[in-house]
């Protein structure tokens, strides 16, 4: 949903009574990707400079609650991410072997110089987009989560992990060592009520 959609939203199930006026953006539709617009980029944080950055951060952005690196501090936030004690090939083998839509994983060695881990080498992953209407962020993140638990059961800290992730549920999930696709079916049920609540309030295509 955009901004403007969600503003919609919230006034009518929240009651506000706003006199919301939406500026609708003109030519647009839900599958256009923001390179495909003509309009000049703008970053919407300091850390999210490009419009890979902001594809991924939906998936990555659910970890960064944890004791890894999402790349804070370096000239590539979000497309890697990695720990002082993660093994980088070791890493980036057991997610290419899933053989996930749209991404492969690069191993990677890197030092952040601000947030997390600063001026401490790290490896990891490069997160490489190979497919944009193939990638799914939600279950690269879960993917990755997986690997963090099932690789680094003793070092992987998760007790911050469902403030962002927001579902117990799929945190247990995680702990459990389940699969993404196991993991993503436990909100299916709640993802289509809350499509159908939402169409009401849709504003583009």
């Amino acid at each position: 949903m955009t901004v403007g959609e969600i503003a919609v939203m919230l006034n009518a199930e929240l009651g506000l009574k706003l006199n919301l006026q939406i500026v609708k953006v003109e030519n647009w539709n839900r599958e256009s990707m923001f390179d495909e617009t003509s309009l000049v980029w703008t970053n919407p944080s300091p850390n999210m400079r490009c419009l890979t950055q902001a594809l991924i951060y939906p998936g990555v952005g659910l970890l960064e609650t944890t004791n890894i690196s999402v790349g804070r501090g370096t000239d590539t936030p979000f497309e890697v991410i990695g720990a002082p004690w993660i093994d980088g090939a070791e890493l980036a083998q057991a997610l290419n072997g899933q053989g996930i839509a749209g991404v492969r994983f690069v191993p990677i060695r890197f030092t952040p110089d601000s947030s997390k881990y600063a001026n401490e080498s790290c490896e990891g992953v490069n997160i490489v987009v190979t497919n944009r209407p193939a990638f799914e962020p939600i279950h690269v993140g879960l993917a990755i989560a997986q690997k963090f638990r099932r690789l680094y059961p003793d070092k992987w800290e998760t007790n911050s992990l469902n403030r962002l992730l927001g579902s117990k549920k799929v945190l247990e999930s995680i702990l459990a060592g389940n699969s993404p696709v196991e993991s993503v079916r436990l909100w299916k049920v709640e993802l289509t009520e809350f499509k159908e609540r939402r169409s009401r309030y849709l504003l583009y295509p």
